[in-house]
């Protein structure tokens, strides 16, 4: 079964989800062969080891915070903060508070994500 994406012309809601907020799973909202875009869910405390993108990268953070560890130094990132970086940046990072954030990824034709 093919996973409900939004299609050219949707309007797509990306508010804070606030109390709904850790009853929400994560979710990719749209993707195409050149982009996808991912609205994550990550409960305080969580960490994702340093891994990379196969595309450039923007993260906009939606609500609460998290630590963004890139380029050998730590960012921190709270609502309305939106961080770029180019394909293949290694990074990190944290949810220091219950979060919400988009991740956009710029792709290839044919490099979706895993």
């Amino acid at each position: 079964m093919a996973i409900p994406h939004a299609q050219p012309g949707d309007i797509i809601d990306v508010r804070p989800l606030a109390d709904q907020l850790m009853a929400s799973r994560t979710k990719t909202l749209l993707k195409t062969p050149h982009i996808e875009v991912i609205r994550m869910i990550l409960p305080a405390g969580k960490i994702l080891s340093e891994h990379k993108a196969p595309g450039e990268i923007i993260v906009q953070c939606l609500e609460g915070e998290i630590t963004f560890t890139t380029m050998g130094e730590p960012k921190k990132l709270r609502a309305g903060d939106m961080l770029y970086l180019a394909a293949g940046e290694p990074h990190k990072l944290e949810a220091v508070a219950d979060s919400s954030f988009l991740l956009t990824i710029a792709l290839q034709s044919g490099e979706a994500t895993k």
